[in-house]
Formats: C-alpha cells, sequence, structure tokens
C-alpha cells in the first residue's frame, strides 16, 4: 500500500463495531484490510477496503496478509459476544475468544506485527457497589463472555513483557446506535441487546422482557452506560495511533459516565419512533449489576476521546432510522 493510503489489519470487521470501524478508518484516510469467517459477520457491511475470509487461528492467512498490505497494526474484534449463550456453550466462547485469539497474536508476532488493538469489555469487573467504574476496579467477572475477555488482557500483558507486544485494551460499556448515513447498523442472530430490542417491539415484534424492576435505582430498573458505535471507532483509531507514538500499552474503558435506565430507554424509544413499546416484566437475570457507569477520565486524559454521537436521542434516533429504514434493503443483498 502506498504511505498516503496505510492499512490497518480488522480482524472481524463484518461485524456491528467492526464494520463501523472500518467505515471509519476509509473516512479517515486508512485502508481496512478486513478479516471474517462471516459465522456472524454480515455480507452488506463489507464496503469499505479489501476483505478476506477466513479464521483468525489461520496463521498463514494472516501472514499473507500482513506481507500483503504491511498494515500499521490490527484490531482484534472477531469474538462471541452473548452473555447467555456463553452460559450455555463455555466450550464455544474460550475456544474463539481465547484460542484463536491466541493464536492470532502468535501470528502478528510471528509475521512482525506488535501493535494490536483489543476489543474487551465492562464485564470483566462484574457486579460491583462502588460507581463509576475506572480502569483500576478490582475486576470480577461472572460469565464465560467475561472470562474470555480477562484471560486475553492477561495473555496480551505477558505477550508484551516477553515478546515486546503493544497493546490497547478498550474495555467497552453498552455500544449502541447505527451509522448515521443509514449504510450499516445493528444486526445480531439472536438480537440480546436492549435498544434492537425495544425498536423491534415498537415495529410489532414480540413485546420487549424486561429484567427486574425491584433494582435499588430510581425507578427499579437496571441503568447502564450507552456509547455509540461511532464514538467507539473513534477511539479504536486514536488507541491505535497512540500505540505508533507512544511505547508501552494501555488498558482504557469506553463510556460516557452517563446512566441510563430501562425505562429511560423505552421513553426514549416511544418518543423519537412516536410508536408504544409493548413490555412484560421478569424477573432479574443472574450476574446483572444494577448499574454499570463508565468513569471516563483515563481515557480522555490519554487519547483525548471525547464521545460526539453518545446522547440517548442520537443514539436512539440513528438506531431507529437503521432499523425502519435501511435493515431490510441491506440484508438483502447479496
Amino acid at each position: 500500500m502506498s504511505d498516503s493510503n496505510p492499512a490497518v489489519l480488522v480482524a472481524g470487521g463484518a461485524g456491528y463495531i467492526g464494520s463501523h470501524t472500518a467505515k471509519f478508518l476509509k473516512k479517515s484516510g486508512l485502508t481496512p484490510v478486513v478479516l471474517d469467517n462471516l459465522c456472524t459477520g454480515n455480507k452488506y457491511a463489507l464496503r469499505y477496503g479489501p476483505f478476506h475470509q477466513g479464521s483468525i487461528g489461520d496463521a498463514g492467512l494472516i501472514k499473507e496478509l500482513i506481507d500483503q498490505y504491511k498494515p500499521q497494526g490490527a484490531i482484534l474484534f472477531a469474538g462471541h459476544i452473548d452473555v447467555g449463550e456463553s452460559a450455555r456453550e463455555p466450550k464455544k466462547y474460550f475456544h474463539n475468544n481465547v484460542c484463536a485469539a491466541i493464536e492470532f497474536l502468535d501470528a502478528l508476532l510471528s509475521a512482525g506485527l506488535k501493535r494490536v488493538v483489543f476489543s474487551s469489555s465492562c464485564a470483566v469487573y462484574g457486579v460491583q457497589a462502588k460507581m463509576p467504574l475506572d480502569e483500576d476496579t478490582p475486576k470480577d467477572p461472572v460469565s464465560a463472555y467475561a472470562d474470555t475477555k480477562m484471560f486475553l488482557e492477561m495473555v496480551m500483558k505477558r505477550y508484551a513483557s516477553a515478546y515486546g507486544l503493544q497493546f490497547a485494551a478498550l474495555r467497552y460499556f453498552n455500544a449502541s446506535g447505527a451509522d448515521p448515513d443509514g449504510e450499516i447498523g445493528e444486526h445480531h442472530v439472536p438480537e440480546s441487546h436492549l435498544i434492537p430490542l425495544a425498536i423491534q417491539a415498537a415495529m410489532g415484534g414480540n413485546p420487549l422482557k424486561i429484567f427486574g424492576d425491584d433494582y435499588p435505582t430510581p425507578d427499579g430498573t437496571a441503568i447502564r452506560d450507552y456509547v455509540h458505535v461511532n464514538d467507539l471507532a473513534d477511539a479504536h483509531l486514536r488507541a491505535l495511533r497512540h500505540l505508533i507514538a507512544n511505547p508501552g500499552s494501555i488498558t482504557l474503558n469506553l463510556g460516557t459516565g452517563s446512566g441510563y435506565s430501562v425505562h429511560d430507554v423505552i421513553a426514549t424509544v416511544e418518543r423519537v419512533s412516536g410508536k408504544n413499546v409493548p413490555a412484560n416484566m421478569g424477573p432479574r437475570r443472574e450476574g446483572d449489576a444494577p448499574v454499570l457507569v463508565c468513569d471516563p477520565k483515563r481515557v480522555r486524559e490519554t487519547l483525548g476521546w471525547v464521545p460526539q454521537h453518545s446522547s440517548l436521542d442520537n443514539i436512539v434516533s440513528t438506531a431507529w432510522r437503521w432499523h425502519s429504514e435501511f435493515e431490510k434493503a441491506a440484508l438483502a443483498q447479496k
């Protein structure tokens, strides 16, 4: 690739956050080289750079991609994300999110690429009484999914000490929203995230199931920190540029510092859509924390990252526009 159009290897770039990041990289003058096995990724999202179908555990393919494109770094999405499924099928999660991810790191190092931005999660903190959560909050994962994120962070720390790996572990809070242009958005099968489920209910789908209304919160429902997917994409590029410009590695929370309850989200969907969100109340889910809110101080200081798109109204508005106007047409593309 030419010096004016440097490449970035994006593993899992056909997924929700990965595809938005690929688009952001493209708009920022970079070439996102997408590696995805399409087990959950979306073909319609493959529009921002060269695509190679394959596994993150395929060392030969990764070497070929690095030799061909000479990327500045890699971004590792490519993880299974359903917390409930991880309880039922932990083997699936450990094989992909840990074993294959380690093979990916090994392949990067063998090919001479030592910079990686890793898609981690605030789930590593588990249930905590003290809010907001900063990066020094003790880690106490309560799901196999969270275990995999915490374990790979530990692997990267050891690889940094032994092999010179440079990493940025980005612990997301609740990724949400959609591309304002309507080209890509959130689509999971099955869907497990609150905002798209609330939108689907408003559009005539199954009633939304609320898990618990007896939490010690103002309205009894759980509170979460929602961050727009475009702001997450921006953070990934900032993290990669930080690794290029500075020695060492970083671990950062990505959130806004503001929390919204389930009822807040429902009310916003109803206001934005002009439609009712039918909902049924259910019991709490095991392991769900009453409140999860980020302390964003360190990421502001380290990367200069301040979310620009993460008001709840904007998150819901972009998500509603995607699901109501663009999702069906996008998924029909071959």
